[in-house]
């Protein structure tokens, strides 16, 4: 065992992940992201099948027409002024162009969850991370080949994670306000800055996509559609197509038999528990500050998954990346062996018997979603420790327990992975 800069025990191995990636892994991980992008291109017209729907709505809104004539489009009216480019440029180079851009916020993504955890960019971890999740995690490759505007929440929620960390509350705000106002998916992390007493950081996750959604409204022929016709949709969840694809309990359960009354409530229930346990990580601090803020946002995320409509495999990609980058730390979440059990059904290739059609890995995702959820709130919860002064820089930590006796600096923490 060896000693990092910070006095902490770390392996063997962990000490040769955090080395230097050579040039061969680099080229390595190049060749398997470039495959992902050249085959997008060559299967795909619109850069794949989601982004189509975005780039349709533009070309409507471009032709005069409503771009919530089309009940698939789940956007903010944002989003149509988003997609204009697209819509504008030729087919032959949006087909290449979408699916590279989507690898492209892959990448970004995981560079911000590794630099939220303090690794390296160019470790050895960083590379055969990133080529893990590329080859080893299904929706990667699914999210790669559908263009969905699922990628921006997946590079925007571990950089406002860092930027949070960091002490930077009311530009984690700011970012997460500019996506929701193009995919409203992030909506959630709300409750993190609820958490952390930072109304500052709220109002103006709240207050860009209000404005923005309102602007781009004002310049479409209907502009009440998101509401009239969006949202009403939304939480109907009446759609049958979008039904077969979707991994909440409450789409899951009624297809094997259990009356949507009940599936609901057990959705709901479940991401009630996922808020109340996401509350407890944060209340319990611990660790540096960045296992607090990135396991509490991945539980309010993993919580709204658990009952929103719709619910995809590709939404796992928003948390995956920010858990895995902190394996490294003691205490983690990724070190649960519950974490990688849930990984299984993603493994790519495996037919899993009974599963093989495509409208039936909903009950993959769904095993997935449910393992993991309970993996971060039960790691989350367990344990009474006491919050640092590192785990807000800038801010007295909530929780934190001060006594005559000893300096704050010196108080002892729980450890993580008991």
């Amino acid at each position: 065992m060896y000693a990092d800069d910070s006095g902490n025990s770390v392996s063997a191995g962990q000490r040769w992940l955090r080395g230097g990636a050579s040039w061969h892994l680099w080229v390595a991980l190049g060749a398997v992201l470039a495959a992902f992008v050249v085959h997008a291109g060559r299967v795909t017209v619109d850069g794949g099948m989601d982004n189509a729907i975005v780039v349709h709505a533009a070309r409507t809104w471009l032709d005069g027409g409503s771009p919530y004539a089309d009940r698939h489009f789940l956007y903010l009216p944002a989003a149509v002024l988003a997609a204009v480019p697209q819509a504008l440029l030729p087919v032959g180079v949006v087909r290449y162009a979408v699916p590279a851009g989507v690898v492209a916020a892959l990448v970004v993504g995981w560079g911000c969850a590794l630099r939220l955890h303090g690794e390296s960019l160019r470790s050895r971890f960083a590379v055969l991370g990133l080529f893990g999740l590329a080859v080893g995690f299904a929706p990667f490759g699914h999210l790669v080949a559908l263009g969905n505007w699922t990628v921006a929440a997946v590079a925007v929620l571990p950089f406002a994670l860092l930027l949070a960390h960091r002490g930077w509350w009311t530009a984690a705000g700011v970012v997460i306000g500019v996506t929701v106002a193009v995919k409203p998916l992030l909506v959630p992390v709300a409750l993190l800055f609820v958490f952390a007493r930072r109304p500052g950081a709220l109002a103006a996750m709240v207050g860009v996509p209000i404005v923005g959604s309102v602007l781009a409204a004002l310049v479409m022929p209907d502009p009440a559609g998101f509401l009239t016709r969006t949202l009403p949709f939304l939480l109907s969840g009446r759609d049958e197509f979008v039904r077969l694809y979707e991994a909440s309990p409450a789409a899951v359960l009624p297809r094997l038999g259990v009356p949507e009354a009940g599936a609901g409530l057990v959705a709901v229930v479940g991401a009630g528990v996922g808020v109340w346990c996401a509350w407890g990580r944060w209340r319990r601090g611990g660790g540096d500050g960045a296992q607090r803020v990135g396991e509490a946002g991945a539980m309010v995320m993993l919580s709204a998954f658990l009952v929103s409509r719709p619910s995809y495999d590709h939404y796992l990609l928003v948390v995956v990346p920010v858990l895995v980058a902190g394996v490294l730390r003691e205490g983690a979440v990724a070190r649960s062996p519950w974490f990688w059990l849930a990984m299984v059904p993603q493994v790519p290739g495996v037919s899993w018997p009974g599963l093989e059609a495509g409208t039936r890995r909903a009950f993959r995702d769904a095993v997935t979603l449910c393992v993991l959820a309970v993996t971060v709130a039960v790691r989350g919860v367990r344990g009474a420790g006491v919050v640092t002064q590192r785990d807000c820089p800038g801010r007295p930590a909530l929780g934190a327990v001060p006594t005559r006796s000893a300096p704050a600096e010196q108080l002892p923490t729980a450890r993580l992975d008991r």
